[in-house]
Formats: C-alpha cells, sequence, structure tokens
C-alpha cells in the first residue's frame, strides 16, 4: 500500500486500499464484523471484482466475474501491485441482506439490491412502502459507515503495517 501516484487522488487510493482490505477481511473472517451498535453481520466478495493498476496509457485492468475460481486471477493481480477499483459486496445483518457495487474511485454505490418489501399491505398505505425502502437504504449505509470507520481506525495506525504483512500472506495463499 503506497502513496499515491500523480493524478490518483488520496480519496481514490484509500477507496482502493478500502475495498482490498475489505476484501482480505471478507475472505478471512466475513463475520467478524459490527456495526456502530456492536451488532455482528458479515460482508462477502461477490462474484464481480475489478483490479486495476498502473496510470495512463500502461493502465491494466483485470475484471472478474463469474464462479468463485476466477477470483483467483483478481487476487492474482493484487500480487502484481494492483488494487481493488471496483467490487460486488453483499452485507448481512439479521434476516436483511444487501447486495451493491462500490467504486474506490469516488465511493459512490451502485446497483444497491435491498430485501424485498412485503407489499401485501401497499392498499393501506402507500407511503408505507417507500419508507421502509429508506429505512432499509439507511440500515445498509449505516454498515458500510461502520466498515469504513474500523478501516480508517486502521489504516491510521501503527497496527497498519501488521495489517498489510497479513494481507500478502493472503495473497500468496493458494485455494
Amino acid at each position: 500500500m503506497s502513496m499515491p501516484v500523480s493524478g490518483e487522488s488520496t480519496d481514490s487510493i484509500l477507496g482502493q486500499e478500502f475495498l482490498t482490505w475489505l476484501w482480505y477481511q471478507s475472505d478471512t473472517a466475513p463475520g467478524a464484523f459490527t456495526d456502530n451498535d456492536g451488532a455482528p453481520f458479515s460482508v462477502s466478495m461477490e462474484q464481480r471484482i475489478v483490479v486495476q493498476g498502473g496510470e495512463g496509457d500502461a493502465r491494466e485492468t483485470a475484471s472478474v466475474s463469474g464462479s468463485l475460481s476466477p477470483l483467483r486471477e483478481a487476487r492474482f493481480g493484487l500480487g502484481t501491485g494492483k488494487k481493488v477499483s471496483r467490487a460486488l459486496i453483499r452485507l448481512e445483518k439479521d434476516e436483511l441482506a444487501f447486495q451493491l457495487t462500490l467504486k474506490a474511485e469516488d465511493f459512490s454505490l451502485g446497483s444497491l439490491k435491498t430485501p424485498k418489501l412485503d407489499k401485501s399491505d401497499s392498499d393501506e398505505d402507500a407511503d408505507a412502502l417507500l419508507l421502509e425502502k429508506f429505512y432499509l437504504m439507511e440500515v445498509c449505509v449505516g454498515l458500510l459507515d461502520s466498515l469504513y470507520a474500523r478501516f480508517l481506525k486502521l489504516r491510521l495506525s501503527p497496527a497498519w503495517q501488521t495489517e498489510v504483512a497479513d494481507m500478502r500472506q493472503w495473497l500468496t495463499r493458494t485455494e
């Protein structure tokens, strides 16, 4: 994990490091996360990950999707200095499951899927469905916030160097 190269913003570098760390954490301890209230939840990287390295004309991108086995190619890309630039992430808390794409460049969310809403009561209160959808989106963003806060706390601490060493070992592990 290095300093930003010209043309890359600190946000982009932090986003890449966050997604790379999140992949490592979700692979080694998927259920070891807690939200801001201390409630447990799990994180998994789904079968769509984009890794990127270099800049300008020398920029290389590797995009993998499909079964879990091609994720090895993305891990190999990490081993050659690339970082995760976009990932499909699944968050599960209690009975709720969320799926979203997160871009490292600007932390933008895409393709957010919340749990299905119970539409059987929609005739009684049309606003209820909208409010429930907003609530679910808020839960999802809260989980992401707690993940990023945990990452930043670690990233700004002396323990980050140990974490980087552990991540390097994870990269070289064969499946």
